[in-house]
C-alpha cells in the first residue's frame, strides 16, 4: 500500500465514464479527472458534450443520449469498452429534479424522475460493473442527495428516487465488493450550478434555506468534484457502500 498523495490520485492510465458530463457537476467532476490523467467517456442529452469531450483530451468519447434508454446505455458502455479497452470509474452524475407537492404529482413527472434519476445508473452500473466484474476491479460513484435522507418539500418523486439510488448503492457494493470493486454515493445539498441554485432554490426560498445549513451556504461544484476524486482514488479502497453527505451540516442538525 502507498501512501504517496500523487500516486493515490493519480488516474493517468484509467478510463471513467461520467453521465451528465457536458455541464454542472458532471463537467467539473470531468475537468479534475482530465487533469489528473483519466481518459474520459462523456455521456450527457446535450450536443455540447461533444465539446467538452474534445476540450479535455484527444482520446476522449462523447455520446450523445437519455441515459434511461436500456439500448443506448448497453451500446455506449460496449464500444467504449471495445475502443478504450476497459472502464475504470464509472461517476453516476445525471440527474432531474422536477418539484410538485404530493397530492399534485402527476405520473408522468414522476416516471421521468424515476427514469432519469434511478433506472439511468442501475442500466450504466450495470453495463460497467460487468467490464468490472471481468477486471476484477473498479470505481462505482453514484450521485444521490441530502434529499434521499430527508424530507425536502415538493420534492416527492426526487427524493425518492434519490433514496432509491442509496438502496441500490448498497446492494452493488455488497455484491461486487469481494470482486475489486467499490461502489459508494455522494449526497451534496444544493450546488452552485445553473440548475442546481437557479429556479427553485434563487431567491427568497434559497436564503431561507441557506440560513437552516450551519455551513450557512451551499456548495461548490469543485467541492463534490473533490469527493468524486477521493472515492475513485487509491486512498479510498476500503470505502464500499457508503454515502459521503456533503451539506455542511444541514442534515446532521
Amino acid at each position: 500500500m502507498t501512501y504517496s498523495f500523487d500516486k493515490a490520485f493519480d488516474l493517468k492510465g484509467q478510463v471513467a465514464l461520467i453521465t451528465g458530463g457536458a455541464s454542472g457537476i458532471g463537467k467539473c467532476i470531468a475537468e479534475l479527472f482530465a487533469e489528473r490523467g483519466a481518459t474520459l467517456i462523456l455521456v450527457d442529452k446535450s450536443e455540447a458534450v461533444h465539446e467538452t469531450a474534445r476540450a479535455l483530451g484527444e482520446n476522449n468519447l462523447s455520446w450523445v443520449a437519455d441515459v434511461s434508454d436500456e439500448a443506448s446505455a448497453v451500446q455506449i458502455v460496449a464500444d467504449s469498452e471495445q475502443k478504450l479497452g476497459r472502464i475504470d470509474i464509472l461517476v453516476n452524475n445525471a440527474g432531474i429534479g422536477p418539484l410538485a407537492k404530493s397530492e399534485e404529482t402527476p405520473a408522468d413527472l414522476w416516471d421521468i424522475t424515476m427514469a432519469v434519476n434511478l433506472r439511468g445508473p442501475f442500466l450504466y452500473a450495470r453495463e460497467v460493473g460487468k467490464q468490472m466484474l471481468k477486471q476484477k476491479s473498479g470505481r462505482i460513484v453514484n450521485l444521490a442527495s441530502q434529499a434521499a435522507l430527508v424530507a425536502l418539500d415538493g420534492h416527492l418523486a426526487y427524493c425518492a428516487s434519490k433514496a432509491g439510488v442509496l438502496g441500490m448503492t448498497r446492494v452493488m457494493a455488497m455484491e461486487w465488493g469481494p470482486e475489486g470493486i467499490t461502489v459508494n454515493a455522494i449526497s451534496p445539498t444544493v450546488v452552485e450550478t445553473e440548475l442546481g441554485a437557479g429556479g427553485y432554490w434563487s431567491g427568497e426560498t434559497g436564503a431561507n434555506f441557506k440560513a437552516k445549513v450551519p455551513a450557512r451556504r451551499f456548495a461548490q461544484p469543485e467541492e463534490i468534484a473533490m469527493s468524486a476524486l477521493y472515492l475513485v482514488s487509491g486512498a479510498a479502497g476500503m470505502v464500499n457502500g457508503e454515502n459521503l453527505v456533503v451539506d455542511g451540516g444541514y442534515t446532521a442538525t
